[in-house]
């Protein structure tokens, strides 16, 4: 499977709270929903055709126990996300998580990188990463990612959990598509060329 990453981001790079998010309050971060009123038509067809496209999901554990209570509960027919991800293959990064409550959810713990490289050695399409910074930002670290894909929103949000750190490794990128999207997003699709010194 082709390892792809979906992640919306801030113009200054912010991935934390990009919807309304009691999780990300409880933690003391309220700055959260600053992507909602930027989603248009044309982006959300965007999203719809990526998740109806996806083999699998993976997650990182934080992803998963937002996404599991919403996503998880809603009934067939809600629409192509919530249909995707509660009708195809999820796997989700933990060492603790023991009992997955979302149907069709496998954990992977003990050695993730080796689980990740056997995900993607089988058939089946995309491996889509939705989310997940901590997760994401292990993968490329790994050189495990096929294709980096970042909505990018006209907005700073000044605070919170970046996708990139502050030190990490340096990673050449060949962009392979840029859309803009009516209301301000725009689409960057890049392929990681390797780690570079």
């Amino acid at each position: 499977m082709k390892l792809t990453t979906i992640t919306q981001i801030s113009v200054d790079g912010v991935m934390q709270g990009n919807g309304p998010s009691e999780y990300d309050r409880r933690a003391g971060f309220d700055r959260d929903g600053w992507a909602m009123d930027h989603f248009d038509a044309d982006a959300t067809a965007y999203v719809d055709e990526r998740c109806r496209g996806a083999g699998a999901f993976l997650f990182g554990r934080r992803t998963y126990d937002i996404f599991a209570p919403y996503w998880g509960a809603l009934p067939a027919g809600s629409g192509p996300i919530a249909d995707a991800f509660n009708t195809k293959p999820k796997y989700v990064a933990s060492a603790t998580l023991t009992e997955p409550a979302w149907a069709g959810t496998t954990v992977l713990g003990g050695d993730l990188t080796a689980a990740v490289r056997a995900l993607k050695a089988a058939p089946g399409g995309e491996l889509q990463v939705h989310g997940s910074g901590a997760l994401v930002r292990r993968l490329l670290a790994e050189d495990l990612v096929d294709e980096l894909s970042l909505l990018v929103f006209p907005v700073v949000v000044g605070r919170g959990t970046r996708l990139f750190p502050a030190d990490g490794p340096r990673i050449a990128l060949d962009r392979v598509e840029s859309r803009p999207f009516p209301k301000g997003i725009s689409l960057e699709v890049y392929r990681p060329l390797g780690i570079t010194s």
